[in-house]
């Protein structure tokens, strides 16, 4: 079969959907091809038995409108809601769980009070944190891992008890090769601006919002990537149409595995950046080669359900995270029914822990017993919970964390200018300009936009 639209979408995840939906509401016809049996990417959310289970990202930053802006279009607005209280995150030092205290901008204690109320410093460290506002900014641009910036500002013990659980935590990574410019610019702005990161984030500071920072649905993130797909007009989604091959003559041209022929004015991958690599090997060899140098973690995320008697701590919180140098397993643990409502059945308890990433890639070498067996061990010595689990799902992400290390916005700048040579050529998600759901949002409706003009 031999069709044509004004655009072909490949890639069903959260850019790709919000893609094909920004095309949509511009008039364009559309076709979104997705590899696998189902669309939302890292986005799942599985139901069963009175349990909610995201199996991927559980949240959606608040600061960041994109997400929620689309849920209120969506007619989700009356279904959002922040995180329970109390909001605390837990920091594992010396075996012992210390909370992240109160008046902290991305842990960073911004007043003395808080630096000298946290417990999860030495005084050497509290000190030498708050020297930060004493410490010369830098007056060259070379950029920086985020475990050199924060090391050069607050000191190794700030690097090692937050840059490295929290800031590059977060994003699966070593500490030591993400980029601080590329995935948390407002530090770097803040100190060329203010030559201080702690004065620059003291004189923006303003009342916290009574919601939080973070937003989700009764069902879970699931819920958004569902009502995305479910908006699209009837045949827009192509399930199981893996491309065999795209070229162009005039129009671009994608051949599926099923045999099917689709031309297209307009091409947005939405896909991984190795995968965007491979499809453009002949159509636009210089994107392909450098889309192939963006690097990626694989993690594994094991959800654990339990009685609540089953679990001594009071889980008051939304969970923890775990620096590389204690020596755990665990990337992360959180506390999800603790975190959010509509999680677990009355009097059960919702948990997930976390593997893998850019500091700990050999952990998914385990099978999936055995990490199954780890996360409940490690979850049980931190949070004093007896018995075995009610139940347990591991759900492995191969390859589905991009590492945006130092030269990541360098490379990003190439591909934009190398792109420029092929019009009608996009890409969207993850692996360039997009981290996290509102940002991937953001991203594809921008390239959906794009592609209909």
């Amino acid at each position: 079969m031999v069709e044509r639209v004004d655009v072909a979408v490949v890639g069903g995840g959260i850019a790709g959907l919000s893609a094909a939906y920004e095309l949509v509401k511009q008039g364009r016809s559309v076709h979104l091809l997705e590899s696998t049996g189902r669309t939302g990417g890292v986005i799942l959310t599985e139901r069963f038995d009175g349990w909610t289970v995201d199996a991927g990202p559980d949240s959606l930053l608040v600061q960041k409108p994109a997400a929620i802006g689309l849920c209120r279009e969506l007619g989700l607005g009356d279904r959002l809601h922040p995180t329970r209280t109390p909001r605390t995150s837990f920091v594992l030092r010396g075996g012992r769980l210390h909370p992240l205290v109160e008046g902290s901008f991305l842990g960073f204690p911004l007043s003395a009070t808080a630096l000298a109320r946290s417990s999860l410093f030495s005084w050497p460290g509290k000190i030498r944190m708050g020297l930060e506002p004493f410490v010369p900014k830098r007056t060259d641009d070379t950029e920086e891992s985020i475990g050199a910036f924060v090391r050069r500002r607050f000191g190794s013990e700030a690097a090692d008890y937050l840059a490295d659980p929290l800031l590059a935590g977060i994003h699966a990574g070593d500490v030591n090769r993400l980029s601080a410019r590329a995935l948390f610019p407002r530090l770097v702005a803040a100190e060329a601006k203010s030559g201080s990161v702690l004065k620059a984030f003291r004189q923006l500071r303003t009342a916290p919002s009574g919601d939080g920072a973070f937003m989700s649905l009764p069902g879970g993130t699931g819920e958004l990537a569902e009502a995305v797909a479910a908006s699209l007009p009837p045949g827009t989604i192509r399930l199981n149409a893996s491309i065999r091959a795209l070229r162009r003559e005039g129009d671009f041209i994608l051949e599926t595995t099923d045999g099917n022929v689709l031309h297209a004015g307009a091409v947005i991958l939405a896909v991984p950046a190795y995968v965007a690599a491979t499809l453009l090997a002949g159509v636009a060899p210089e994107v392909s080669s450098l889309c192939g140098e963006v690097r990626y973690a694989s993690t594994a995320t094991v959800a654990l359900g339990y009685t609540r008697d089953q679990v001594r701590h009071p889980l008051n919180g939304t969970g923890f995270v775990v620096p590389k140098i204690e020596g755990s397993p665990l990337l992360a643990g959180t506390w999800v029914s603790a975190k959010w409502p509509h999680r677990a059945p009355d009097g059960h308890v919702l948990m997930r822990a976390f593997f893998g990433g850019g500091r700990d890639p050999r952990r998914l070498e385990q099978s999936d017993a055995e990490l199954t067996s780890l996360a409940h061990t490690e979850m049980a010595a931190l949070t004093g919970i007896t018995g075995d689990p009610i139940f347990s799902r591991l759900y492995r992400w191969t390859n589905r964390s991009p590492q945006f290390d130092v030269g990541h916005l360098a490379r990003v700048e190439a591909i934009e200018r190398a792109l420029a040579r092929v019009p009608g050529l996009l890409l969207a998600g993850s692996g360039f300009r997009a981290i996290g759901i509102p940002d991937c949002i953001a991203d594809g409706r921008a390239m959906g936009a794009r592609a209909a003009a």
